[in-house]
């Protein structure tokens, strides 16, 4: 783990969620990666999250999830820095090779729960591409070893449908905005949005929201905000983050890409 992070609780969070899964589900593991932010340089610890992925030969039986649970609930409480702040899914391999969203869903591991059946979004090509070109095999095969070659023309529409079905809801909702972490997390994702439509590969945070910033000047100050914030911070910037959203929709129907 060495080579991968020179965070020595993360390095105890990925040792023992590798080690633990390889002692629970043994044989029905095909891979397991790091994906994210940890991966392509844009991690920050004060905000970052840890981003597994576990690739099974198998749906996980009742047995399997519960063991599953318990895991991940120990290396939380023995990581408590990282309680609520990692995030994994569990899927077949044949569920896997899909590129376009399942209908079938799967487990899911995020803000300290288990979600047994968690459906997959529109964020499923593009996280398919962001572990084909950035992921790390903490176990098994690369992970393109796993999966049919993606078309980035698939993973730009992506990005757009995930636009107007997960991110355009968020106007109406503001108890949801006006969650300074929520602000922060809307802002980063629209730069990534808006970088990934207008052409670009999709990257890092980090990388669409210095382009954003440059593309679109008079959002400079927002997006810097959203840069700086951490847990505990205030941003305050509800009204701006939706004035943005509904500039990201007028610049991704200029692209016409879900015509």
């Amino acid at each position: 783990m060495n080579e991968i992070t020179p965070y020595p609780a993360i390095k105890t969070v990925l040792t023992e969620w590798a080690e633990g899964l390889r002692r629970l589900l043994g044989k029905n593991i095909v891979g397991l990666y790091l994906s994210g932010s940890l991966t392509y340089g844009d991690f920050v610890p004060d905000r970052s999250d840890i981003d597994l992925q576990a690739v099974v030969r198998n749906p996980l039986t009742e047995d399997e999830l519960r063991s599953v649970e318990q895991l991940h609930r120990e290396v939380e409480r023995r990581c408590p820095e990282w309680a609520e702040r990692i995030e994994c899914s569990y899927v077949p391999l044949e569920l896997m090779r899909e590129l376009t969203p399942s209908a079938q869903a799967r487990p899911w591991w995020g803000f300290g729960t288990l979600y047994a059946e968690a459906p997959a979004g529109n964020e499923w090509i593009i996280n398919h591409y962001l572990l084909s070109k950035y992921g790390v095999a903490l176990e098994g095969p690369d992970f393109n070893e796993l999966i049919p070659p993606i078309d980035i023309h698939d993973v730009r529409q992506a990005s757009a449908r995930d636009l107007f079905k997960e991110w355009v809801p968020k106007i109406e909702d503001s108890a949801w905005l006006s969650n300074s972490h929520n602000q922060s997390y809307l802002v980063l994702n629209l730069c990534r949005i808006l970088h990934t439509v207008h052409g670009e590969a999709p990257g890092s945070k980090r990388v669409a929201g210095q382009w954003a910033k440059a593309t679109y000047p008079e959002w400079k100050s927002l997006i810097e905000e959203a840069e700086r914030w951490a847990y505990g911070d205030q941003m305050n910037r509800q009204a701006d983050a939706v004035a943005f959203l509904r500039f990201a929709v007028d610049r991704a129907n200029e692209t016409k890409l879900l015509l």
